[in-house]
């Protein structure tokens, strides 16, 4: 599995391979930190995880929910983890569930209000139509508070799908409600 993280996706002064995960929120963690507060608490658990190391982090991101819903808005970040060339996509969706549930977020119905939530937008160029995690991510290219900030993280990161650059695909959205913090 290492020729996928042979990438051309930007910030390749990390040993590894870059793994892209969105960070987001828009709830009050159960300990009643805000959902920035939370978002970051995930972050830096992450570097503590044995076999991962934060590279970067975007600037945080406020933006609606998608779809519209009446939900309080969202915190949003994109964070650029080293990860081994031979990482499981499966074990690596796994301890990002662990972080969330450290986190405090309990899960309910699909797209609810989260205190937390942790997706890998991508890893290298794996292309993975199943099974989960799917990657990429299936509707990141089609989220602005997804391309934003991981523009910010990987600049040159190319979809391996869709062959366009994060700034690229971000340009094409329709308008979406979203604004640097």
């Amino acid at each position: 599995m290492s020729a996928i993280c042979e990438h051309r996706n930007g910030i390749g002064t990390a040993p590894g391979c870059l793994a892209l995960i969105g960070v987001g929120a828009n709830l009050p963690g159960p300990d009643g930190r805000s959902a920035r507060e939370t978002c970051q608490q995930a972050i830096d658990i992450m570097d503590t995880l044995s076999g991962l190391q934060v590279v970067a982090v975007s600037r945080w991101y406020e933006s609606a929910p998608m779809p519209p819903s009446g939900q309080p808005p969202y915190v949003n970040a994109v964070v650029a983890l080293s990860v081994a060339p031979a990482v499981d996509p499966a074990a690596l969706l796994a301890r990002l569930l662990e972080v969330e549930a450290m986190c405090g977020r309990e899960r309910s119905t699909p797209n609810a209000a989260r205190t937390l939530d942790l997706d890998i937008i991508a890893i290298g160029e794996l292309v993975r139509d199943a099974p989960d995690p799917i990657l990429p991510h299936p509707r990141a290219h089609l989220r602005a508070f997804v391309l934003a900030p991981l523009a910010d993280v990987a600049p040159h990161w190319v979809h391996p799908v869709l062959g366009r650059t994060a700034a690229e695909l971000l340009a094409d959205l329709p308008a979406q409600e979203i604004k640097t913090l």
